[in-house]
């Protein structure tokens, strides 16, 4: 039987928004890879990326988590932390790139803004590599759930959001990128990756999203 193809709707009961690194160890200047950056004096080269999260990205997601809450669609977060203090459980590729969350550390919360209403209640998932797929029960959890669609945001766009994206359409997920969720260091590099996650999913805006889930009521 021919498949029915990406452009589905999301489904009640078997939707989750998959927030991906929204983290102060990567999203703000001064914390985390971004200790060497000046808030008040940002480079040229980095401003792109900053501006992104802080004007559209974070007040984007933060709209969409309340919706989703508002309509009972799981929001499932995923972040980079050390299972350890000294981060030897961490992927070989993060060791040799330099990544170090802490587990409990600063760099390793929730920016402010999209962090869970009820966090007792919220399904929370650290990892230690860039696929969430790869590194975290994040499958197991979603076939537990029901979920079969997945809509995905976060940070950075050619990195682990597009590795959550390639992964979990193999995994058998229906994938929905959120095109203005998302964000990384220039606009090339933003628009190939999402040239690329076109094979795997469909790409929207948050606002095809809130409508959606709003059809749900």
């Amino acid at each position: 039987m021919a498949a029915a193809g990406r452009e589905i709707p999301l489904k009640k009961g078997e939707s989750a928004l998959l927030v991906i690194d929204m983290q102060k160890g990567f999203a703000v200047p001064g914390k985390g890879i971004c200790s060497d950056i000046d808030p008040e004096n940002i480079p040229e080269k980095d401003q792109y990326l900053f501006n992104r999260i802080s004007q559209l990205v974070v007040p984007n997601v933060a709209e969409l988590i309340r919706h989703c809450e508002q309509n009972k669609c799981e929001v499932i977060y995923t972040y980079v932390e050390n299972l350890t203090q000294d981060g030897r459980d961490r992927s070989l590729d993060y060791k040799i790139t330099g990544f170090s969350f802490p587990k409990g550390s600063e760099d390793a919360e929730l920016l402010d803004e999209i962090k869970p209403i009820r966090p007792e209640d919220t399904i929370m998932i650290p990892k230690t590599a860039c696929s969430v797929f790869n590194s975290t029960n994040i499958e197991y959890v979603l076939r537990n759930l029901g979920v079969t669609q997945l809509a995905v945001c976060g940070l950075v766009t050619n990195q682990c959001v597009e590795s959550a994206v390639r992964d979990g359409a193999d995994k058998g997920f229906l994938i929905s990128v959120l095109e203005d969720c998302i964000a990384t260091h220039d606009q090339p590099a933003h628009d190939a990756a999402l040239k690329n996650m076109k094979g795997f999913g469909r790409i929207v805006s948050y606002k095809t999203i809130m409508e959606e889930l709003t059809k749900w009521q």
